[in-house]
């Protein structure tokens, strides 16, 4: 009799918490989501000092299940009942999951340590030192100790951190945060078989095993020892922890050669100690800070002196003390810049990319469209060195001389000398001379309104009309069009005579 007694009162504690929940006014709350493996998705308040137990008790009655058969995974690890949200260090519209969890896998279920966002990889890992305990874990600089001296605030200042560039909606370098997936579903509904210890467990994909909880996921199955069995892999990405997130498609670009300095080298070339440096990937590991970088990166800029990685395909930089094979492999790391030289250094990689690839640019002024030709120039066919500048500013060009397309042979340009004038210590680039001329302004003004007769070469200049132009020019009198700039023919007429 006392049994019965003491089941109706557990359950009508049990329905009084959960009407205390439900009631309560929460202050400074966390809007969640809490994803299941059935494909349903529950939006939650919940106060930051509030743990796991209360999520599960909060969610049960939605999901029509008991609390003890629930259980909350995030970033790759089950989460304990004795686990304070604000420990996660979950973020406004942050995702959680939860599992239904079988009856047969109650008694087998472990318990895990309380897992917050990611920050920083383990640096000793990179060189054979001691492992790691929790991988999507903040690491104190000091990895030999565990701080019990230390305030809380200390170590929380103390706190070591991915950095990424977020495209959007931050568009630039940020603190970031480690997220896993399952390779073959994109759920985040898995634990991961074990901890990433270096950067190319992370950046490589097959490396670490996952269990997937998502009921709808195609695990792929290999065949080992004459057996079938299932073998899923992790997919780690990045999140942005500057805004709120925007979802499981929110991700951001892991920038890995910025590092926190928990060895303390100085500059490569200011000698100051900082915080935070980017370590170059030569096999010296030089290491530089960041306001060094950007200049660095800045001063080669200007000069026009990045490198084209031939292997890679990158338009990138070397390590400053001339180590070789220490190309930067992630250009994103350039986001370090301003926008204004990121915008730049993009132009210069496009316009490498595009002479390096058999193309050339479009002469026309305030133009420089990159074209690759879709035939080569085998010096017979005048078709063959007519270029146009198709999706910029449409100009039609020779590809010999990269003047406006005529038919014949090309007229050499006047020669120009290519040597500075030095006068009284004033040095002139001729390069720069070539533009301060009182009538250059004059001359590009032509150049953009006008276009050569394919005949004769006389700039035309168009004031309305239909698109068939005929030479003025005494003795030639060419008929030829305006958008293809090659004599006048009837597929002319009947495509553009009006534009």
């Amino acid at each position: 009799m006392s049994f019965f007694f003491d089941f109706i009162r557990n359950v009508f504690l049990t329905m009084l918490q959960l009407i205390w929940f439900s009631r309560r006014k929460v202050t400074n709350s966390l809007s969640i989501f809490v994803k299941t493996n059935t494909g349903s998705t529950i939006a939650v308040d919940l106060d930051p000092k509030w743990d796991i137990k209360n999520v599960k008790q909060l969610i049960a009655s939605e999901m029509g299940i008991s609390p003890e058969d629930i259980k909350i995974i995030f970033a790759g690890k089950e989460l304990h009942n004795s686990t304070i949200i604000e420990e996660c260090d979950l973020g406004q519209q942050s995702i959680l999951h939860a599992i239904r969890t079988p009856p047969q896998r109650l008694n087998k279920s472990k318990d895990t340590s309380t897992i917050e966002e990611s920050s920083e990889l383990s640096e000793s890992n990179e060189s054979g030192g001691k492992p790691m305990n929790e991988t999507l874990t903040d690491l104190p600089f000091d990895e030999s100790d565990t701080q019990e001296n230390s305030s809380m605030e200390e170590q929380q200042e103390n706190r070591a951190h991915f950095f990424v560039f977020c495209s959007a909606p931050c568009k630039a370098v940020t603190v970031g945060k480690l997220r896993v997936k399952c390779a073959t579903c994109n759920s985040g509904a898995v634990t991961v078989d074990r901890d990433p210890q270096c950067w190319p467990d992370v950046l490589h994909p097959k490396r670490i095993t996952v269990h997937c909880e998502n009921d709808f996921c195609p695990a792929p199955t290999s065949i080992s020892n004459d057996t079938e069995c299932q073998v899923l892999y992790a997919r780690f990405y990045f999140k942005c922890a500057k805004h709120v997130s925007l979802g499981e498609k929110d991700e951001a670009v892991p920038l890995y050669l910025i590092k926190p300095n928990l060895r303390k080298i100085p500059c490569l070339a200011c000698t100051d100690v900082r915080d935070m440096v980017l370590v170059f990937p030569c096999e010296a590991g030089h290491v530089t800070c960041l306001d060094c970088f950007r200049d660095y990166c800045s001063v080669r800029l200007r000069e026009r002196q990045f490198q084209f990685d031939e292997t890679k395909g990158y338009y990138t930089l070397p390590c400053p003390a001339g180590c070789p094979d220490s190309f930067i492999p992630e250009v994103h790391h350039f986001h370090l810049l301003t926008p204004e030289q990121y915008e730049q250094y993009q132009r210069f990689s496009t316009e490498e990319y595009v002479l390096r690839a058999g193309g050339l640019l479009c002469p026309r002024p305030d133009c420089g469209m990159g074209i690759i030709p879709s035939s080569p120039d085998d010096g017979t066919n005048d078709e063959c060195r007519r270029i146009q500048c198709i999706g910029g500013c449409g100009y039609v060009f020779c590809r010999r001389c990269l003047q406006g397309f005529h038919v014949g042979e090309c007229e050499l340009p006047p020669s120009e000398s290519s040597n500075a004038v030095h006068k009284s210590g004033y040095s002139v680039d001729p390069q720069r001379a070539k533009d301060a001329k009182w009538d250059e302004a004059s001359k590009k003004t032509i150049q953009i309104s006008t276009k050569p007769c394919p005949k004769c070469r006389t700039p035309t200049e168009r004031d309305g009309g239909c698109m068939h132009m005929v030479c003025t020019r005494a003795g030639c009198g060419y008929h030829w069009c305006w958008v293809c700039q090659t004599q006048w023919t009837r597929d002319c007429m009947g495509n553009h005579w009006f534009g």
